[in-house]
């Protein structure tokens, strides 16, 4: 019966950051490293440069390692279904292939070696050490009687002894792990061990056994990530925040694109002449527009759901987040596109549908169904459009007849068809509009994050509610937990900034008089 309370915690952590699973979030953080060591600051221009710091390949792969450690940490935090998985090489890869080889080379030598008479156990001995080592791996300082158990069936010098005087029963001692291993695996495993059981030959059976215990591993660091996730929610924020300040401290011009991101945020409200009334007090004197730091913070925030990320590097304090701001990114563009479409087929078809149950949100599946993987580079956004207008025009038509209703004229279907189609341009007017709604909700969103109510939806947005919300919730989480523990780093540059700008208001006003 497998234990299912018996699973370790403390003694699996150390393996997490191994996993190739959790490896590919922290990739994105390790980009830092590079980025940095690749490119020159955005800055160079307008400051003198500081002699370069030398660092020891020691303090390099220390820093990666912190990098790596924040970067697991921080997606056990924002990934409530984070889990571990096996790592394979893609087939036909050149790791794969040396592994195949190496790993073929091995078996074969053990199948000699058990072959022979007498046979000889020393690679068998060396396998036994490994799984005894695992299996005791999993256990928990309490369970003093599996792991005496273990130590006595498994004994490695007795083990020798045996094999060297010809009195090894090796089938016995394979037995009584397949059955420590059904005594420790999560339940999701008993058939894996069921299996083994069925299994005669002894070196496939030694195989199939590094196999399900390659599975238990992952079972075990599972269980340890749910087990550490409630302390690590506690900790985080403070967490991430120092070693990412171990990091700074070792990277020459370490925050030079989160700068950049915040400039281009300040100058962008500038250049948009928008409404300045959160302004400190007093900042009207200035001659200019001026921001509090919050309103530039936010618009900044909003500028990764545009952001180009082929091309532009994204702000090292986010780098972690990163492909999360490119799914939202993605998902936005396409609920732009169907928020259009839609709201096109209602004003075309008139007042007949409004308020008809369901039928928006059949329309709402059909052009989904058709929009599916518009963001890759072979999808052909015209020929998708045309196809949506001509079943939209069915549709439309289907329910006009069964209610009653007057069917769609050949002009009205023309003109359906087309203004579908033209919604494939980034400047069409209706795309531009539902996008500028789009903007205004998750903005809105993002400056109540802190009250108890939520901003309304706006007009035209009503079909695609549902998954705009959901958006959003993602979006304002991220945004203010990554505020929470970057806040220091942000209000400084965020201070330097506008003062800046007001200085160079102040100096324009005082020209102009």
């Amino acid at each position: 019966m497998p234990l299912g309370s018996d699973k370790p915690g403390s003694s699996e952590e150390d393996k997490l950051s191994d996993s190739s699973e959790s490896r590919n979030r922290a990739d994105s953080a390790e980009r830092a490293l590079g980025i940095r060591q690749r490119t020159p600051s955005p800055h160079q221009g307008n400051a003198p440069q500081s002699s370069p710091r030398f660092v020891s390949v020691e303090e390099l792969m220390e820093t990666a390692k912190g990098v790596s450690n924040m970067a697991l940490a921080h997606e056990i935090v924002m990934s409530r279904g984070f889990q571990l998985k096996p790592s394979d090489p893609a087939e036909g890869s050149l790791e794969k292939r040396v592994q195949d080889i190496v790993h073929k080379a091995f078996w074969d030598c053990l199948e000699v070696q058990l072959g022979e008479d007498p046979p000889t156990y020393d690679h068998a001995i060396k396998l036994l050490g490994e799984i005894k080592e695992t299996l005791l791996s999993f256990l928990l300082p309490g369970h003093s009687r599996l792991r005496n158990q273990i130590n006595e069936v498994v004994d490695l010098d007795l083990i020798k002894q045996e094999a060297e005087n010809g009195a090894l029963d090796i089938n016995k001692v394979v037995e009584f792990i397949i059955s420590m291993m059904g005594t420790l695996c999560a339940p999701a495993r008993d058939e894996e061990i069921r299996k083994l059981r069925d299994i005669t030959a002894i070196v496939p059976l030694f195989k199939a056994i590094f196999s399900v215990l390659d599975l238990m591993k992952i079972d075990m660091a599972n269980f340890a990530v749910s087990s550490i996730r409630p302390h690590l929610m506690q900790q985080s924020v403070e967490y991430e925040r120092t070693k990412f300040q171990e990091f700074i401290e070792k990277q020459h011009n370490a925050l030079d694109f989160t700068q950049r991101w915040l400039e281009e945020a300040a100058n962008s409200l500038v250049n948009s002449g928008a409404d300045a009334t959160l302004a400190p007090a007093g900042a009207a004197a200035s001659g200019g527009p001026a921001f509090c730091p919050l309103t530039v913070h936010n618009h900044a925030y909003m500028s990764l759901l545009r952001w180009n990320h082929r091309h532009t590097p994204f702000p090292e304090t986010l780098l972690m987040d990163q492909s999360r701001f490119e799914e939202m990114q993605v998902a936005l563009e396409q609920l732009t596109v169907v928020a259009a479409v839609l709201l096109i087929a209602y004003n075309v078809a008139g007042a007949a549908l409004s308020g008809l149950p369901g039928f928006a949100d059949k329309l709402k599946g059909i052009v989904n169904v058709l929009l599916a993987g518009m963001h890759i580079p072979s999808f052909n956004m015209n020929e998708t459009l045309a196809t949506i207008g001509e079943k939209l025009c069915v549709e439309v038509n289907s329910c006009l007849s069964q209610h009653g209703f007057t069917q769609l004229s050949a002009d009205k279907a023309a003109v359906l068809k087309g203004q579908t189609q033209a919604v494939a341009k980034p400047d069409n007017s209706v795309r531009k509009l539902i996008d500028s709604r789009i903007q205004t909700f998750l903005m809105s969103y993002l400056d109540s994050s802190h009250h108890k109510s939520s901003p309304v939806v706006p007009g035209g947005l009503v079909p695609i509610q549902k998954e705009l919300e959901e958006i959003a919730v993602k979006f304002s989480r991220l945004v203010n937990y990554n505020k929470m523990v970057f806040a220091p780093h942000y209000e400084k540059i965020l201070k330097e900034i506008l003062s800046k700008d007001e200085s160079h208001s102040m100096g324009k006003s005082a020209g102009q008089g």
